[in-house]
């Protein structure tokens, strides 16, 4: 090999060239079928259809909690059709009044010490495991916690662990904000006969104050421990806890190269260990010698890597194919790819469908537009695709009025949105599990970065990493394996409707030896499955072999 070839290979490993093999047939995908609907007209403000599409269930292998807006347009209709349409659980904010025995409305007032307000012999039901908690930064800083650490990471070394018994302030701590979520059972009635505990089947954190000075990384970090430490002993066995921050590595939505050059160091609060500080007294704040050691990465059951989108990303005209650019897909697929490598930890993100307000030049300042078509249904796609455990799907609206008087200041926000955008997003969801739910079953191999692909009809091979992936300014593809099936995903991402795209796929581990080419209009968003071809070599033995 030439040394400026080899050079070049070594400065862009994320592209593995690799050596072209004799082709045998192709194997033609079965395209998976696509439900024929009609969007939420763009007049139409605070409405989404959730009968796009019918009934479908995401696998147990999978989680997908509901935290969007607009449960309440059907939910007296069919109070279950969320589950029969992808979703595995709702959170707290979205539950009923025969959901769960304090008033939801107060629970969105932030009266988190809402009163009991059913008999003794109401249950709820939503089961555990269809239960969810998001525990956000009022939380902790409003009463009767009053720690404004959240807000001021700052503060980490003025908050106390626990306070001495008969303090007038006693709750003002940590300690206190995490032991009383065990609480969690009386609002469904289910509490066990040992005692109050915590019955969500996952409590999600979103405090997002990780960012700290140098000299406040100590006491942070003790916090962050103690924080999950003291939850873990007040949830039941099944419950899970994590939250959307720390992450091993956040990438902000940007998947660089430099993303990629570091897959073996954590960043600081995700492995950073509790210890003792003599100068500010954590012994005399209530830190127990028990945390010493242990770090908010070992504790928790869940990572949270994900991205929110910035209205560049939503921009067909903009430049995306620079390592410096936004790509929606390359974004998506990178912050599973780094943190997957940084920690064995499930993966659950948050997927919101508008853009998130930005103080960034160029971007929108205000969550007004929402994703294209294309974005909203690959997001529902491919992020399944890279072994993700499950998602949070947010929004920062909960009920909706279909076509309420627009409030003045508010255009193109909140209720005042067009929520068609849901529907191709939920479009996504039932044309990946109703049709393959079944390859997700425990037993599949996520191939990512691995998945090989040909743009010269076969002549070369490459396996790329979303980065190089979008610098190659090449369709993506990415594919899953389960015993003799393979299912792919694909899509020139920002392609204009009239562009068409052809690249081939194959996968040649053990006895298979598959091939397929694949076609691509616009950017639309393909799925196919095969069933693949085995090859069988047949073993001759000898005799005296040495």
């Amino acid at each position: 090999m030439p040394a400026r070839v080899l050079v070049c290979v070594l400065l862009s490993a994320a592209t593995i060239p690799l050596k072209a093999q004799p082709r045998p047939n192709l194997t033609t995908l079965t395209p998976t079928p696509r439900q024929s609907f009609v969007p939420t007209p763009q007049s139409v403000r605070g409405y989404w259809n959730i009968d796009v599409v019918g009934d479908f269930y995401l696998p147990t292998t999978k989680s997908l909690t509901f935290c969007g807006a607009g449960r309440n347009l059907h939910v007296n209709e069919s109070w279950d059709k969320l589950f029969r349409r992808g979703f595995s659980s709702i959170e707290r904010a979205r539950m009923t009044a025969d959901e769960i025995g304090f008033d939801p409305d107060a629970y969105n007032r932030h009266d988190y010490e809402a009163k009991y307000n059913k008999s003794a012999t109401w249950k709820s039901r939503l089961r555990p495991d269809q239960r969810a908690l998001i525990l956000y930064q009022s939380y902790f800083t409003d009463p009767p916690f009053n720690l404004p650490w959240a807000r001021n990471s700052e503060l980490a070394k003025d908050t106390y662990f626990t306070r001495p018994p008969g303090s007038a302030n006693v709750r003002e701590s940590m300690g206190v904000a995490m032991s009383e979520l065990d609480g969690g059972c009386v609002g469904f009635n289910d509490c066990p006969p040992s005692g109050e505990m915590s019955t969500y089947g996952k409590i999600f954190f979103d405090i997002e104050n990780e960012g700290t000075s140098f000299e406040n990384r100590q006491e942070h970090a003790n916090l962050y421990v103690y924080k999950i430490w003291k939850l873990l002993k007040v949830i039941s066995p099944f419950t899970e806890v994590g939250g959307i921050g720390p992450v091993p590595h956040n990438s902000y939505g940007y998947s660089r190269s430099s993303d990629f050059n570091n897959v073996s160091s954590p960043d600081w609060l995700w492995e950073m260990t509790a210890q003792h500080i003599e100068a500010t007294n954590t012994r005399g704040r209530g830190m127990p010698d028990t945390i010493v050691g242990k770090s908010f990465g070992e504790l928790v059951h869940f990572q949270m890597p994900g991205t929110y989108y910035l209205s560049s990303d939503f921009d067909y005209a903009a430049p995306h194919n620079g390592d410096e650019d936004r790509h929606w897909l390359a974004s998506l697929l990178g912050e599973q790819e780094v943190n997957m490598k940084l920690s064995p930890k499930k993966r659950i993100a948050w997927q919101w469908l508008f853009n998130t307000q930005s103080s960034e030049p160029g971007q929108a300042s205000r969550a007004e537009f929402p994703a294209p078509p294309a974005i909203a249904e690959g997001m529902a796609i491919f992020y399944w695709f890279t072994g993700a455990h499950g998602a949070i799907f947010w929004d920062d609206w909960n009920e909706l009025t279909p076509n309420a008087p627009v409030v003045p200041g508010r255009e193109n926000l909140d209720n005042n949105r067009n929520y068609s955008v849901y529907e191709h997003y939920l479009h996504g969801l039932w044309r990946l599990f109703k049709y393959h739910g079944d390859l997700f079953n425990g037993k599949e191999k996520y191939l990512n970065e691995n998945t090989e692909c040909s743009y010269d009809n076969g002549q070369t091979w490459v396996r790329m990493n979303s980065n190089a992936q979008k610098r190659s300014g090449k369709p993506f593809a990415r594919a899953i394996v389960n015993g003799d099936q393979i299912l792919i995903a694909a899509t020139q991402p920002y392609a204009s409707p009239d562009k068409e795209s052809q690249m081939m796929v194959r996968y040649t581990e053990g006895n298979y030896q598959f091939y397929t080419t694949i076609n691509l209009k616009g950017d639309d968003i393909f799925l196919g499955r095969a069933t693949m071809p085995k090859v069988y070599t047949l073993a001759l033995g000898c005799r005296n072999c040495n």
